[in-house]
């Protein structure tokens, strides 16, 4: 009886995997990121329209291995990036004020229909927070605006499932925050979001888009997130080119150094979708 189960276990495992392609390595991502999410890959910067003050951004997502069955992708990546803050001063210099560093991994599932599709992204990640040089008046020897360094950093598991119907993906999300520094803040954070590609108003290479993120940050208590971001895409949907974009933000600052600082700003960005 063992060895018949044995045998069947062993007919289906090779029945699946004939059916199925791994692949390494391979080009694009299985789940785009979601546009006005603020923790995303992006390699550009975003210049703010009402304080002298801009974001580089510098990061990647992969996936190292994807695996292909009849309509189904399964995925396992990484993620790194950097969020830099800087400011404007004369002669063209950028002090650089604050970094955020995010690495780590991440897994991914999707489903396609004919017209719609389904899936989720588990990331599982750390992000560190360090005040530069930029911060520190050399003149008066003292960190600006009396904001000395602090420890921040934070490990925590984010699940975003979501569902695409045309051109339009709609999507909700839950972060359990496992360890933070400082250990006050709390540990969970809940996520709401669309975007919306207008695929073919224009042509394949030129694609407006409208995006929407709301997220209920808690440190003490509970505080709202917005991000909106209108833009146009130059380059093929999926693949590698650039976006132009307008973007508002409000709520608490991205930059973990400015954990509990609200933040309210309307920018003007360029990304390189690499």
């Amino acid at each position: 009886m063992k060895k018949n189960i044995a045998l069947l276990f062993l007919l289906i495992s090779i029945n699946t995997f004939a059916q199925s392609q791994i692949e390494l390595f391979p080009g694009g991502l299985n789940i785009q990121p979601f546009t006005a999410n603020a923790l995303e890959p992006r390699m550009g910067f975003l210049f703010q329209l009402n304080k002298n003050e801009l974001r580089l951004d510098a990061g990647n997502s992969f996936d190292i291995a994807r695996l292909q069955k009849e309509n189904r992708t399964f995925s396992f990546g990484a993620d790194m990036f950097t969020y830099t803050l800087l400011r404007g001063e004369k002669d063209f210099h950028f002090p650089v004020d604050a970094v955020d560093y995010l690495f780590g991994i991440n897994f991914g599932y999707r489903k396609t229909g004919d017209c719609s599709e389904y899936g989720m992204r588990l990331r599982i990640s750390h992000i560190s927070a360090h005040f530069v040089d930029g911060h520190y008046d050399g003149i008066d020897h003292e960190w600006r605006d009396g904001q000395n360094p602090r420890v921040y950093s934070r490990e925590f598991v984010e699940f975003m499932p979501f569902y695409k119907i045309d051109n339009l993906r709609v999507y909700g999300g839950f972060t359990y925050i496992f360890h933070v520094d400082p250990a006050y803040i709390k540990k969970d954070n809940y996520q709401l979001g669309f975007d919306y590609f207008f695929k073919n108003m224009i042509n394949e290479n030129l694609t407006p888009f409208a995006a929407y993120d709301f997220k209920m940050i808690h440190i003490n208590k509970y505080t709202a997130n917005n991000s909106l971001s209108l833009g146009l895409k130059l380059g093929k949907l999926e693949g590698k080119g650039m976006s132009v974009y307008f973007s508002y933000y409000s709520g608490k600052s991205l930059h973990g150094e400015y954990f509990d600082f609200n933040n309210e700003y309307s920018a003007f960005g360029i990304n390189l979708d690499l």
